[in-house]
């Protein structure tokens, strides 16, 4: 089967490329020219395990091409999968606006972008005035983008549920075709009405962020009352009816995708005429969260900050991640240089885009080793939680700190062995 796939994003990469690996031709529509060259020879801006030797398969075997947005379908066509970023709705209605109307040449749009809910309908209703007479049949379909960055390519290969917004059969039959080879296992696809599709995808976040804040929110009391909140996160997920996905505190969440769609989610029901203040508080926690390392540190050294030196371990908004779209690490950040705090950084993959969102900065210090960054300092933050520093090794790290001082942020060190190695440690909740 021909498809067009148009987008930049880490969803278009990855439904591009495996779309192309079962054998279907797929063009992929990038704005860049340049991100198509740089695709052609393994560079992918997504450090996304897996992708770019994919993306380079499927271009050796010929089942996989580049274009530009303002080039249209291939003649063979009849499938244009949007997997653009949410706030290119107007390049969706653009590209829809100008798909070719021939004799007996259907057409099929896939929704795979994060738009307000009721998109895809509003794509539906473009396709269909671009139709007008002809005799053809024309269906847009809302598929929402259930990826995570870090396992995007297995999520779409390995997909535990897909969430399909159509009322049209033929359309629904089509797209079980295209996704048969990733739904064989049992059948994950479930079935509903297109703002259904885009308000589930919103929704699911928008539960997630709740149960993080929530226990957020919960770790903060734990300090207070001096319990240990990782037994409570074990007592709560041992009951079936709330299970143990996403009860870990930390130190706020952050990334594009999840901090946008729970504000989306938010707007809707403002818009709706509703208050979304269950939402509004969960992002407010959130904001408060990424500040509490700050505090703790605050605290310990009596409000006397200027002029210390602290490390920071982990500035990605997750691990394996590149990127720092809203991540706690920049709140933090600000925070400890408006006291006048000198802040050595080291992050696995990140630091380039630190080095472009912060620019030249006396108080900034950027290190290639975790140890060097730590190097005569106050004290050491953890902020992402990358496998590398689960197991640091302690007495390299005592040695080179001036305070050994430990502030956990994503509670990854046991307390008891940190402070038996001589640390002071402070994690979230934690005893």
């Amino acid at each position: 089967m021909d498809l067009d796939v148009y987008g930049d994003t880490l969803c278009a990469l990855v439904s591009a490329a495996a779309l192309a690996s079962n054998g279907n031709r797929v063009c992929l529509h990038v704005p860049q020219p340049e991100l198509a060259e740089r695709l052609r020879v393994g560079k992918c801006p997504y450090r996304e395990p897996g992708l770019a030797d994919l993306i380079v398969e499927q271009v050796e075997a010929q089942r996989l091409c580049f274009a530009g947005f303002a080039e249209p379908p291939s003649d063979q066509s009849a499938v244009v999968w949007l997997a653009l970023s949410p706030d290119c709705l107007n390049s969706a209605h653009g590209i829809v606006g100008g798909l070719p109307m021939t004799p007996r040449r259907d057409w099929l749009v896939v929704n795979q972008s994060t738009f307000p809910v009721g998109s895809t309908e509003a794509l539906q209703a473009s396709l269909l005035r671009r139709c007008g007479g002809a005799e053809v049949d024309c269906a847009a379909v809302s598929l929402p983008d259930l990826l995570t960055e870090g396992a995007a390519l297995d999520g779409f290969t390995r997909a535990d549920h897909w969430l399909l917004g159509t009322s049209v059969e033929w359309a629904r039959r089509l797209v079980y075709e295209l996704l048969r080879p990733f739904n064989r296992r049992r059948d994950a696809i479930m079935l509903m009405l297109p703002r259904e599709a885009e308000f589930t995808k919103l929704a699911i976040n928008g539960m997630l962020a709740t149960r993080l804040s929530y226990m957020n929110d919960m770790a903060n009391l734990a300090d207070n009352l001096a319990v240990d909140i990782d037994r409570v996160r074990q007592g709560m997920g041992a009951d079936k009816r709330i299970g143990d996905a996403y009860l870990y505190p930390g130190c706020g969440f952050g990334g594009q995708s999840f901090s946008r769609d729970v504000m989306s989610l938010a707007s809707t029901l403002q818009h709706s005429g509703m208050q979304p203040q269950l939402l509004d508080e969960v992002l407010q926690i959130n904001e408060r969260q990424k500040e509490v390392l700050f505090r703790k540190l605050w605290d310990r050294y009596g409000t006397h900050l200027r002029g210390r030196k602290v490390a920071m371990w982990g500035v990605a908004f997750k691990p394996a991640s590149t990127r720092i779209d809203n991540a706690p690490a920049l709140k933090l950040l600000e925070a400890l240089w408006a006291q006048g705090v000198e802040v050595h950084v080291h992050d696995p993959r990140a630091l380039p885009a630190l080095a472009e969102w912060a620019g030249a900065r006396d108080d900034l210090i950027l290190h290639d080793d975790p140890y060097a960054a730590a190097r005569d300092t106050d004290a050491l933050m953890l902020v992402t939680e990358w496998k590398a520093y689960w197991s640091p090794d302690l007495a390299r790290l005592k040695a080179v700190m001036k305070t050994p001082l430990l502030l956990d942020g994503r509670n990854v060190w046991d307390p008891s062995f940190m402070k038996e190695n001589g640390f002071e440690y402070y994690g979230i909740g934690r005893r």
